[in-house]
């Protein structure tokens, strides 16, 4: 149970999809109030997660990791010796 994501603090791979929702309900919320051009944020918001699950990084996370936040080691840990 030591491998949970809970358990490595708070990492780029938690954060991007963390602001991410964040940004989209706010842009929502926005776009009911005031315009429905902020739904153009929800898009952007959109295609960055899109980028970000094909290539491994987007923008936030660039500047996530330069702020210091680290990266999840997702390698496999091998049982043999």
């Amino acid at each position: 149970m030591g491998d949970l994501p809970h358990d490595q603090g708070w990492t780029v791979e938690r954060v991007v999809p963390l602001m991410a929702g964040v940004v989209v309900l706010a842009s929502v919320a926005s776009a009911l109030v005031f315009t429905p051009w902020w739904l153009l944020l929800t898009a952007f918001v959109g295609v960055n997660l899109v980028f970000y699950a094909a290539a491994g990084w987007c923008p936030a996370s660039l500047l996530m990791e330069r702020a210091g936040l680290a990266r999840t080691d997702c390698r496999a840990r091998s049982t043999s010796h």
